[in-house]
């Protein structure tokens, strides 16, 4: 498969911590839909910041489809969307609002905004919805919401963050069932979750963080078979990263 991000020797410490954030940190990541799994702390959401810019004082090398990071963030950023933990969305104005609003910080047509909107808002179960303010909405509807405004412009990479966090079964299986047709059209996606059933369903390859580094790496089934008494991620994972509170 085709290498979209690779990753070598990134090191990352905040101010006013000793400890890095990312230790000597080396990855390739491949077409297809990765899941990056770490207890709380390990690291992954400061890899998901340096791969879309919004952290640029790092050292080591990333390139992301061949472009240098930090340098060359201009150029990455059409293809990239980012959909973050934080619900991103101004509570007073619609949906439809909230997404044109968006929608306008792109560079693309008027007109192939206002049908992506449409699109996806019908795709997510969300179109009956769309005139009412997002302060209406349930806090599964805020994440469908959410995720339409990373999509907007159809970028090539989609990087989630814990998207289905707090949401309701329903909610959670339109979001994932979306993702998953996504995928099967070309979309490459980087998924963070600690919900490791959904990583399963959604993932083709996983990659495990803890303590800044990469501690293992590979497609689902093969890590499964691995590990002896592994009969799932969620074994896998506890095996590696150990059974202690990460609070």
């Amino acid at each position: 498969m085709t290498e979209i991000i690779n990753i070598k020797n990134v090191n990352k410490v905040y101010k006013g911590n000793n400890t890095p954030a990312l230790n000597n940190f080396s990855l390739a990541i491949n077409e297809g839909v990765t899941g990056i799994l770490g207890p709380n702390g390990a690291g992954k959401t400061t890899l998901i910041h340096i791969i879309t810019g919004l952290i640029k004082d790092f050292k080591g090398e990333l390139k992301c489809f061949d472009y240098k990071l930090p340098q060359k963030i201009n150029k990455l950023k059409p293809l990239i969307g980012i959909v973050p933990q934080e619900i991103a969305l101004y509570e007073e104005l619609t949906a439809v609002e909230n997404l044109k609003f968006f929608g306008s910080l792109y560079k693309i047509d008027k007109k192939i905004i206002s049908q992506n909107i449409e699109n996806y808002l019908t795709e997510l179960g969300l179109y009956n919805r769309r005139n009412d303010k997002i302060k209406s909405y349930s806090g599964g509807m805020k994440r469908r919401i959410n995720i339409i405004c990373g999509m907007l412009h159809e970028p090539n990479l989609l990087l989630l963050d814990e998207p289905t966090v707090g949401v309701d079964v329903q909610s959670k299986k339109v979001i994932l069932d979306f993702l998953k047709t996504l995928s099967k059209k070309g979309t490459n996606i980087i998924y963070t979750s600690h919900l490791m059933e959904d990583v399963q369903f959604l993932c083709d390859t996983v990659s495990i963080i803890d303590n800044g580094k990469l501690i293992e790496s590979g497609k689902i089934d093969d890590l499964i078979s691995k590990y002896d008494n592994c009969n799932n991620l969620e074994d896998v994972f506890v095996h590696l990263t150990g059974k202690a509170l990460r609070d």
